[in-house]
């Protein structure tokens, strides 16, 4: 309908071309830069587009394995080690062939993807548009709104999460996912949380204190919330709750990354432009792909 608020849709490109490195075979273009991961982004990318009808999107990328979280603790994401030579090129290729596409491409310095995913977000429900975060990251279900004007989309599982849908796969509101990270960790991430927690104890805590904060050290408090273990929880939470906070802070988005002021318009995904498209596509031996690509201009 005319003058109805677009969906704009923010995807979470390095979670992706990692997705692709590892599922694969090796690939490289005439010159013999690898490409399959970059390949299989481009592919997922494409169809993505075509399947959603997405007249909005945003690619946001990692600047580098290294963020400001670094600062705060050295061994976040620290079992991941360096990136691998071959997968390190691709993440520029799979940008520019996201530009390529007519989507707009961002990446800041000292941030992750899920911090511009996060800043990008609240810019445009500022605007009165909405959100669907396309990532498999949990930690981006933080992002969901109760009023619907963001969702997460898991491509891998295909489902698309609201609120309920977070507190039906998480046991927690959206808003609670940093605490529920906190205390439960995440090995994938390298987030340590409290240990002997574990997800559901996570869960349950939450559901009846809301905050790490809130959890009372003595069990006697507790009385009423009918929580299994108490008094072994309250002793691990007693112990560890300024990890567990530590853990929260890690696993808390940023909303205001410097630099994405960002309108609609720039978000529009813009019809391929042969003269920018074809040399790259062409560079790379993507000939099929260039057709698939130059498709939606015609």
């Amino acid at each position: 309908m005319p003058g109805e608020a677009p969906v704009v849709h923010l995807i979470d490109a390095s979670v992706y071309v990692f997705r692709a490195y590892h599922s694969l075979p090796p690939m490289a273009a005439p010159d013999g830069t690898p490409t399959q991961a970059a390949y299989g982004f481009a592919n997922t990318l494409l169809r993505y587009l075509r399947e959603s009808g997405a007249t909005h999107a945003a690619a946001c990328f990692d600047h580098s394995m290294q963020s400001f979280r670094n600062a705060l603790e050295p061994s976040y994401k620290a079992q991941r080690g360096e990136t691998p030579a071959d997968l390190a090129p691709q993440f520029e290729i799979a940008a520019r062939v996201a530009a390529a596409m007519g989507v707009a491409v961002f990446e800041v310095p000292d941030f992750e993807a899920d911090d511009c995913i996060a800043t990008l977000a609240s810019a445009v429900v500022a605007r009165g548009a909405r959100g669907v975060v396309v990532s498999s990251d949990k930690d981006l279900a933080q992002l969901v709104s109760e009023d619907g004007s963001v969702v997460l989309h898991d491509l891998g599982r295909g489902e698309t999460f609201d609120a309920d849908g977070v507190r039906e796969r998480f046991g927690v509101d959206p808003g609670q996912i940093p605490d529920w990270l906190g205390l439960a960790g995440d090995a994938v991430d390298n987030l340590p949380g409290i240990p002997g927690v574990g997800r559901k104890g996570a869960a349950a805590l939450l559901r009846a204190f809301g905050r790490i904060e809130a959890i009372p050290e003595d069990p006697g408090a507790w009385e009423g919330h009918r929580l299994r273990g108490a008094a072994r929880l309250a002793a691990l939470v007693a112990e560890h709750r300024a990890r567990g906070l530590r853990t929260r802070e890690l696993a808390t988005v940023r909303r205001d990354v410097p630099g994405l002021r960002v309108g609609l318009a720039e978000l529009r995904v813009r019809d391929p432009e042969p003269t920018e498209a074809l040399p790259l596509f062409e560079s790379l031996g993507w000939g099929r792909i260039a057709t698939r690509v130059l498709q939606r201009s015609g």
